[in-house]
This record gives structure tokens, C-alpha cells and sequence, in this order.
């Protein structure tokens, strides 16, 4: 299901062959680096920018016999390179140099990935949005009917919900957008600060101010954090989409090919299985932004601990959080509403959703506010009880429920529709 969802990019820049790749893009702009400040000569440089990106295949191999993946990398790159210049390769550069300004690079093409799935569920939200702004439904709280509000209104909290998600990312990227070529404990002791101003501006990143050898992991934790917020406003949606399918509800249903089945042994079943599955991916996100605040204190300069970790946690929350945003839009743009539905379940509770508004009129008219209270209160009470409509029990008490309707709870309604529409022009 992840591959259905994911934009190859995605998976790509997790692969082994892009890694690796990426990790000769660096030392091939280290090079140039190096040359700039006359630490390499110009001849080594073009040996360098000559040779092909090692195979997985072959690091695997020397590993084996090495047991450091750095120092394999840089035994395959060298293979081809003449002796003479082979030995100009990572001059002064720590093994971190390497792995972190690489990985830099690999989050920030990821999030902004990740950044163009999010304005796309934004966009599907606004617009279903407007198209469902006047459509009534009953507003719930503690999962019992409140007063009414409108399908368009719901969509519209998600969707800031979401934009708010776009932002934290956006933060989150241009925190792990950095690198270090610093050298052994980060202060460049064997390297020019020249080469890591010069490679982190070829690749489009910031640097680490006070680097240690590694960059700091609290970047790493900020942004697979955001990816768990995203993924929680993700399961919010889904979540909503659930209890609305229920069958006692049924105000939307997810959009099903006549080929589903939802059942092996209750051909009528139509379950909302795609929101449960982005419900359930919430809470894998979360576990990982738990481990990757665990990631941040390392032993003094650097330890090791965190990297087991992260190469499960950052290409796992990337894919997951791609997937579970696509899967939304799409569950979103597709999903059928059923106003009269909706209505009917506005309804269904015979006037008791018009409490308040019969409330307001009779502290309008001067009534003591308890007494009104346990007056309104005392007729919806018998109403559920009786199944009698609201209104008709207030006549008989003697008190005019006037114009409750369901419309008169929306006369503000269009504030939000104006912020929901300068949401729309900030996106464009």
C-alpha cells in the first residue's frame, strides 16, 4: 500500500544507489573546495570528478572485511581513481563530514516532497470546503448532538489544521537543511572552513554554528516531530471521517470501486479501512518521534547511539508521512456526502438541538437566568424521554420557542468562510 501512495522521488532518495551517490557529490565538492584554497591539486580534482558512484554491492563486499561503511564507501570510490590522486579524497574530513552534510541534503529534498503532498490535502480541503459551506449537519461534543454547524465548517478547521502542519515542516526543513565539514571534533583543525562554506552552498544548505563533529540531533527530532503532528491532524481527519460513516450516522461514506469487498463473510459491509489505516500510522509516527528525542543527547563530542535509530526512523517517518498525506487527499477529494442525511440527523433528536437558541430568547426577554435554564432544561429532559418535539413541550409550558431553526445558529457563519478564502490567497 506505501508504494501505491509514495512519488517514486520519495523512495528514491532512500535508496542505497542515492546515498552513495550523494556521498560523492560531497567529496567531489570538497575537492573543488580543497583546490579553491590550494590543498589539492587541480589535476587529482578532475581524477576525482571522473570516477563513478561506487555499487552497494561493491561497499557491501570490503565491509565485510572493514566493518566501517565510511571507510568502504571510500575504498570502492578509490578503486578508480589513479594512486596519485586517490589520496587527495576526503583530506581533512571526518567520517561525519560525509554521512551528515549527505543526510542534510537527503531531508530537505525529502521534506519538500512531503511539503507539496501537505498544500495538496490543504487545496482538496479548502475546496471541498466551500463546496460543502452551507451544507447543515449537527455539531457533536462528547459525541452527543450540540447545535448545528455546517460540513463546509468541519473541512475548514482541518484545513488550517493542515496549514499549520505546512508551516511546523517548512520550520522543520530549513532546521535539518544544514551540514558540518568541521574535521575530527568540529573544529577544523586539518580542513579550511572554506570547504564547508563552499559545499553546503553547492547543496543548498545551511551550516552547524558550533559544530562537535556531528550535526546537532535536535535538528532530527524538530523535524520528525512535525511529521507526527502532521500525522496526528491526518488521523483528526480520518478519525472524524470514521464516526461519520458509522452506520447510525452514515453523513459520509469512503468512495468504494464495485470491485470492494469489505467482508470475507458480510457481503453488505463498506468499512472506512483507508481512515483506519491512516488512524493507525499516527501512532507509528509518534513512536518514532519518541525515539528521535532520544537521539538528541550524544556523549560529549559524538557517540554512535543515535545512528542505528535514525536509518530506521527518518526514511520510515518520510515514507509513512507521504503516504498517510496522499492517502488523505485522495480519501478526502473522493468521499461522498450525504446532506439529506445529515439533515435528517440535525432532526433526529426532535428540536433539542435548538436548546440554546430558546435559552438566549428567554434571558433576552428578562427571564432570571436559572429559571430559564431549568425551564428549557425540564422540557428537553421530557422531550427525550417522551420523544415529543421540543418546541411542542415549551408551548405547553407556555413559553414561545420562536424561530429556531437551524439556520439561525449560522448568522456569523461567513466569518470563517472570509478567513478560509484568505487561506486560499495566501496559497496561491
Amino acid at each position: 500500500m506505501i508504494a501505491r501512495y509514495s512519488r517514486p522521488e520519495m523512495a528514491e532518495i532512500w535508496s542505497p544507489e542515492t546515498r552513495f551517490a550523494t556521498w560523492v557529490r560531497v567529496e567531489v565538492l570538497a575537492s573543488q573546495a580543497q583546490v579553491l584554497v590550494g590543498a589539492v591539486p587541480q589535476e587529482a580534482l578532475a581524477d576525482i570528478q571522473r570516477a563513478p558512484v561506487p555499487t552497494a554491492g561493491r561497499i557491501a563486499e570490503i565491509e565485510k572485511e572493514r566493518d566501517h561503511e565510511v571507510l568502504s564507501f571510500l575504498a570502492a570510490f578509490c578503486e578508480e581513481l589513479p594512486e596519485d590522486s586517490a589520496r587527495w579524497v576526503h583530506l581533512g574530513m571526518t567520517s561525519y563530514d560525509l554521512v551528515d552534510t549527505a543526510l542534510g541534503h537527503t531531508l530537505a529534498r525529502g521534506a519538500d516532497l512531503l511539503l507539496d503532498a501537505v498544500r495538496r490535502l490543504r487545496r482538496v480541503l479548502v475546496d471541498r470546503a466551500v463546496e460543502h459551506w452551507d451544507t447543515v449537519c449537527i455539531g457533536r461534543t462528547h459525541g452527543v448532538h450540540a447545535e448545528p454547524t455546517t460540513f463546509g465548517h468541519k473541512l475548514a478547521g482541518f484545513a488550517f489544521a493542515i496549514d499549520r502542519s505546512a508551516r511546523r515542516l517548512h520550520a522543520a526543513r530549513e532546521a535539518v537543511a544544514v551540514g558540518t565539514i568541521s574535521g575530527s571534533v568540529g573544529t577544523y583543525a586539518l580542513i579550511d572552513p572554506f570547504v564547508e562554506k563552499f559545499v553546503c552552498g553547492e547543496l543548498g544548505l545551511g551550516v552547524e554554528q558550533a559544530p562537535s563533529q556531528v550535526v546537532a540531533r535536535d535538528r532530527h527530532a524538530q523535524l520528525v516531530q512535525a511529521i507526527a503532528t502532521l500525522g496526528a491532524c491526518v488521523e483528526q481527519i480520518a478519525l472524524e471521517l470514521r464516526l461519520l460513516q458509522r452506520t447510525e450516522v452514515r453523513e459520509v461514506e469512503e468512495r468504494r470501486t464495485v470491485a470492494y469487498q469489505g467482508s470475507s463473510a458480510m457481503p453488505h459491509k463498506r468499512n472506512p479501512t483507508t481512515s483506519e489505516r491512516l488512524c493507525g500510522l499516527a501512532r507509528l509516527l509518534r513512536g518514532h518521534a519518541a525515539a528521535m528525542l532520544e537521539d538528541v543527547a550524544l556523549w560529549h563530542e559524538r557517540d554512535l547511539a543515535h545512528q542505528s535509530v535514525e536509518r530506521v526512523v527518518l526514511p520510515d517517518s518520510m515514507l509513512l508521512g507521504h503516504y498517510q498525506v496522499t492517502a488523505a487527499t485522495e480519501l478526502v477529494e473522493n468521499m461522498e456526502v450525504f446532506p439529506d442525511r445529515m439533515r435528517a440527523n440535525v432532526d433526529h433528536t426532535n428540536g433539542l438541538a435548538l436548546s440554546s437558541a430558546v435559552l438566549a430568547d428567554l434571558l433576552q426577554d428578562g427571564l432570571e437566568r436559572e429559571k430559564a435554564y431549568r425551564t428549557v432544561q425540564a422540557a428537553a429532559n421530557r422531550s427525550i424521554e417522551t420523544g415529543e418535539h421540543l418546541t411542542t413541550l415549551l408551548s405547553e409550558a407556555g413559553i414561545d420557542p420562536g424561530p429556531a431553526r437551524p439556520e439561525r445558529f449560522l448568522r456569523h457563519h461567513d466569518v470563517v468562510r472570509t478567513r478560509l478564502e484568505a487561506l486560499c490567497e495566501l496559497e496561491d
